[in-house]
């Protein structure tokens, strides 16, 4: 069964465009696509995307609006970012909303597929210049000793590689172990956190720094 992709995007063009490439994927089929989150609860009801894939700047009720209407209703629903903006405010806020990745524009087409696949399998796929922003403004984002959450010193650092964009299989070399041990190792920090994904994480870790 193929899975099923929303896709919001003011620009007509790339909206097509996204919509025509993802439909001749093998593994993949758009089930609707719009130019706002004016209705994007109900158009996710109806629907039942297993992802979304959103611009930030739109008409009307914008990304970042339309993100938080649907962590409100859909807590656990991938949703990736597809933007022109890389700034840190946008990426911040994006993420603390809930974002379950962030692209830009630029990336090749042929790259989202693969962004899918990962975000699907549990990773937070970025654009290698938002991910290298993402680690510059985590560098000092470590857990203070009272908030360890129960964590491991291996989980913490499986934590600390996930909130700065690395796949599981990143994770994996990085660390010496096999996948199946990430996914292990994820699924107990989930737990312990209380979340769903990985910048649900990081979320709540900025939350405690304040």
């Amino acid at each position: 069964m193929k899975t099923g992709i929303l896709i919001f995007e003011d620009n007509h063009y790339l909206r097509n465009s996204l919509v025509a490439f993802l439909n001749s994927h093998a593994d993949f089929k758009v089930i609707g696509a719009f130019e706002n989150c004016d209705r994007v609860v109900p158009q996710i009801e109806e629907l039942k995307p297993a992802i979304v894939l959103m611009d930030i700047g739109m008409p009307g009720t914008n990304g970042l609006e339309g993100l938080k209407l649907i962590r409100k209703h859909y807590p656990v629903l991938p949703v990736m970012m597809l933007t022109v903006f890389e700034d840190n405010d946008h990426i911040f806020e994006a993420i603390c909303r809930g974002a379950s990745g962030y692209l830009l524009k630029n990336t090749p087409i042929e790259k989202i597929p693969e962004a899918i696949k990962d975000l699907l399998s549990g990773g937070a796929p970025m654009t290698p210049s938002i991910a290298k922003k993402v680690i510059q403004l985590f560098q000092n984002l470590t857990i203070p000793k009272e908030d360890q959450y129960g964590l491991s010193p291996r989980e913490t650092e499986v934590l600390n590689l996930l909130t700065t964009g690395h796949s599981y299989k990143m994770i994996a070399n990085k660390c010496n172990i096999g996948l199946e041990t990430v996914r292990s190792h994820i699924k107990k920090i989930y737990e312990k956190l209380q979340v769903h994904s990985a910048t649900e994480a990081v979320s709540k870790i900025l939350s405690k720094k304040g």
